[in-house]
């Protein structure tokens, strides 16, 4: 009998991994470190780069992106209950690659060769783990790193050219390069000349790239109620407060009043007191109203939400039926399957139905606005608001409810990514929340006017300065994506490449510790009989 010696991961590397994988959600709202971004991950890349296998590489990257994904939504946690830890558990499977590439590039002592190849190939491993996470039916593109430099103008200058993928990358590259920094001296050269080129090509953005050209000013009001206890008369009860609310704009001649996402709880054609009541006051406003119905259709099965667009005549025929849905939060992914979420969380007790596509509204007595709608969770996704901008959207607005999260980083998080999708598009975004945060902002990403906190009851008149000209992110779309899967599919096929030829290793790779001789029954026995 043979007694072996474990090689279990230490336990006090997983727990590294995992707090090291949590760290960079202090870059997110509401902390809103962004500076932090930039070394947020050096802990858990000095961990991969000493990993002493491959094997010990990928669960420790797998433990961090669960401590990732766990921290950036850890206030899912009162909804999704023990699903969140499943769900953390299961995207921390993305990071894998990520960490195998950390290790070998930059475990041991990298060359100039290698180390140069780590700043390009290590971001664009990163970028790949945001890509396969940003399917919708795993979350969708929530917390993506580059996301956290949304109130940094030169980081919202390189959204406008490559969207939030180009300002990831970047932001990896920097943490790339500080790794080569403190523990590679002999890399410190292609380190600096990393960080140099990253600086470099965010000031010639700022100098160059197009700026959007200021072409008029947009008056939009966001109507706020604010929490409203949960009760059977809740959603009565919210209508009239936001009707109330909207009542006090009357002889501030707004051109547009935004409600948030679930403002109206009937469907119009089936409460037509609700839709008269919203077209006087429309009349009495002397502007069109984008409200959000969230209830069952009269005229089709099922459950939508909706941006509906009322004026003094009533509803205009403008509607958009809300595409991509909230996993478990507005439909349970296989829910025969999975249908237990219900049980243990919040989770949606009935698939709500997408709409099918995007719709572009005309505002009544301005013919040069079209408004690009979407509702909460979409404004995460680029792709959509650059589609309605190059259809001819000329604002974007985000009707949004975070109500369930009320005290936590969600509507922090969440109001922070209309600035994104602002800069990216050259085109201003309206957040507009049911219950806080709401902000509104600009072209380029700024914001306008001081934000609606969580405890806001209010209406408030924003003036929007309108833009023409399109930004080169809207004109050639996710290319830093396209960039990023050619590095490194032509790092693979060089590597497949080497390995076919004998005698020929990428790296040495680290040393394992190597463990204590083995101890037989026959050896103890031999050396008691001598």
């Amino acid at each position: 009998m043979v007694l072996t010696v474990s090689k279990r991961i230490p336990w006090w590397r997983a727990a590294a991994a995992v707090t090291a994988g949590a760290l960079p959600c202090l870059a997110f709202p509401a902390p809103a470190l962004w500076w932090f971004a930039y070394v947020a991950l050096v802990p858990w890349m000095l961990l991969l780069r000493s990993a002493p296998t491959g094997r010990r590489a990928a669960l420790e990257g797998w433990l961090g992106g669960a401590g990732f994904v766990f921290a950036v939504h850890h206030w899912l946690l009162p909804s999704l209950h023990v699903f969140l830890f499943a769900l953390a558990a299961l995207l921390g499977l993305l990071w894998i690659p990520w960490a195998l590439l950390v290790r070998e590039l930059l475990g041991g002592t990298p060359g100039g060769g290698r180390a140069t190849a780590a700043l390009v190939l290590v971001p664009a491993g990163w970028l790949l783990s945001e890509l396969a996470r940003s399917w919708q039916g795993l979350g969708g593109p929530w917390g993506l790193l580059g996301a956290s430099q949304w109130q940094v103008p030169p980081a919202l200058r390189l959204a406008s050219v490559g969207g939030v993928w180009l300002v990831g990358l970047l932001v990896v590259a920097v943490n790339c390069a500080v790794v080569l920094l403190v523990s590679v001296p002999g890399a410190r050269a292609p380190a600096v000349a990393g960080v140099t080129g990253c600086a470099v090509l965010t000031g010639v953005v700022w100098l160059w790239a197009p700026r959007p050209e200021v072409s008029g000013v947009l008056r939009v009001a966001v109507v706020q109620p604010g929490p409203v206890a949960d009760a059977p008369d809740a959603a009565e009860r919210r209508f009239a407060l936001g009707e109330r609310l909207t009542g006090t704009l009357a002889g501030q001649r707004p051109d547009l009043v935004v409600w948030g996402e679930s403002s109206v709880g009937e469907d119009l054609t089936a409460r037509p007191d609700l839709a008269r009541r919203l077209a006087a006051l429309s009349a009495r406003v002397g502007a069109p109203l984008l409200v959000n119905v969230d209830a069952r259709a009269a005229d089709r099965p099922g459950i939508r939400k909706s941006a509906v667009l009322v004026g003094p005549g009533g509803p205009t025929g403008d509607r958009y039926d809300k595409m991509r849905l909230v996993p478990f939060g507005e439909y349970v992914p296989a829910r025969a399957l999975l249908g237990w979420a219900t049980s243990v969380g919040k989770a949606a007790d009935e698939n709500r139905v997408p709409g099918s596509a995007p719709v572009l509204m005309d505002l009544p007595g301005r013919a040069d606005v079209r408004l690009g709608p979407l509702v909460c969770f979409e404004s995460a996704f680029p792709d959509m608001s650059r589609h309605l901008v190059r259809e001819g959207a000329a604002v974007l607005i985000d009707q949004s409810a975070t109500s369930s999260f009320q005290d936590s980083w969600a509507p922090a998080q969440h109001a922070s990514l209309s600035a994104l999708r602002a800069a990216e598009t050259g085109r201003p975004e309206v957040h507009a929340s049911l219950t806080g945060i709401s902000e509104v902002h600009g072209p380029s990403g700024g914001r306008i006017g001081p934000a609606l906190s969580t405890s806001a009851s209010t209406a408030r008149v924003y003036e929007l300065p309108l833009a023409t000209g399109t930004t080169l992110y809207v004109r050639f779309g996710d290319w830093p994506v396209g960039a990023a899967l050619a590095a490194l599919a032509a790092y693979c096929a060089a590597a497949g490449a080497r390995s076919a030829r004998p005698g020929i290793r990428l790296r040495t790779p680290v040393p394992e510790p190597s463990p204590p001789p083995a101890r037989t029954v026959r050896g103890s026995a031999a050396r008691r009989g001598r």
